[in-house]
């Protein structure tokens, strides 16, 4: 069975907002060679709305020829999880509408490498929530940012996890991740 992995960039406060802000003086070969790592053991991407939407209208754009990741974004088979959107207008998109549950349970048998996340914080939590992550890669870089959104906001509840790896990276970031408990 396919597994679930969510891949974010954290502050050391909890923000995952808006990581092109302030991930990038952080970003050297070893942290992408994790990030890449991921990326390479997955060939589906699961989304909510509002990353879907952030990312659709950056990658499409962007000269697959000349970026991997691009390339990469571009090509690969895009689900995305919403009740709003209908017409996604970015390649190899399909929407998961109806229950959510019943569609992601069924991706996960069907054949293939990992199915991976990128940012989509809200569905993170839902995931978690419902038992249907399997991992939660968190890059914790050190710094604090104050205020933006959070990974988990108040009212969350508790979510018990098991930490299964850690490293830390020259550039003082934590590679950490998480399944539930």
């Amino acid at each position: 069975m396919r597994k679930i992995i969510a891949g974010l960039f954290i502050s050391l406060d909890g923000v995952v907002e808006a990581p092109e802000t302030w991930h990038f003086p952080y970003l050297d070969e070893e942290m992408g060679q994790a990030v890449a790592t991921q990326m390479q053991a997955a060939d589906a991407l699961l989304l909510g709305r509002r990353t879907y939407e952030i990312f659709a209208a950056h990658w499409p754009k962007q000269d697959s020829a000349q970026d991997p990741m691009a390339a990469l974004l571009n090509s690969v088979p895009k689900h995305v999880v919403s009740t709003t959107l209908t017409d996604p207008a970015w390649e190899n998109t399909t929407v998961l509408a109806g229950d959510p549950r019943a569609a992601l349970s069924e991706l996960k048998r069907r054949p293939g490498k990992d199915i991976g996340m990128s940012g989509s914080p809200t569905l993170v939590t839902w995931l978690l929530r419902e038992g249907l992550l399997d991992e939660l890669n968190l890059l914790v870089h050190p710094i604090v940012l104050g205020s933006g959104r959070r990974l988990f906001e108040d009212g969350t509840g508790q979510i018990p996890l098991t930490l299964t790896r850690s490293a830390t990276f020259g550039n003082g970031v934590l590679n950490l991740t998480y399944a539930r408990a």
